[in-house]
């Protein structure tokens, strides 16, 4: 009976490390909290962040990422500008280093607004917190989806690799929005 005993003690500690384990160092779940990523990621939705993807490797351009924002919260942005990267918004057209770009998780929204009227607000690197010419060795600039309705390095400048949580993998709920994120 106490070998028993031991055996589920065992494989219980087993268990509860290996997840500590995935939960520190692999994975984590993440609530969406507002409307900055909409109409792609809506207030509520659970989420699978990969954190082994920015220790293994670098973020790529439009990765979902969750970085530390504060020290009590984190944000879900699109990361638009890598290091040594120009970047400018010009009659709603994305421009990295002085070239259209284009953003295919936007022509809905595009499609939506009235003739005239912009999505995303006039701007260059220069303008943003910090005044860089480029994106900083380190650092990414985010955007959100929801370029009316967004704290991003708009406002609060380039984000550092430090801060960085991971990249968005999944949502996993509610069940009808199950799925890989774009």
């Amino acid at each position: 009976m106490k070998k028993q005993w031991f055996e589920w003690v065992k494989a219980f500690a087993i268990a509860a490390v290996l997840a500590v384990i995935v939960r520190v160092f692999l994975f984590a779940p993440v609530i969406v909290e507002g409307p900055s990523m909409m109409p792609n990621l809506h207030n509520g939705e659970h989420l699978i962040v990969s954190k082994i993807n920015y220790t293994l490797g670098e973020p790529e351009r439009f990765d979902v990422a969750v970085f530390h924002a504060t020290d009590q919260q984190d944000y879900i942005k699109r990361i638009i500008g890598l290091p040594g990267e120009e970047v400018a918004v010009q009659n709603d057209q994305l421009y990295i280093d002085g070239e259209v770009v284009e953003e295919p998780y936007l022509d809905e929204q595009k499609q939506s607004i009235p003739p005239g009227q912009d999505l995303t607000d006039d701007f260059t690197i220069e303008q943003l917190p910090g005044g860089h010419l480029t994106v900083p060795e380190g650092h990414v600039l985010v955007l959100g989806d929801n370029r009316d309705n967004s704290t991003d390095s708009r406002s609060i400048g380039m984000v550092s690799y430090e801060q960085l949580v991971g990249e968005s993998l999944f949502t996993y709920w509610p069940l009808d929005k199950i799925g890989l994120i774009d």
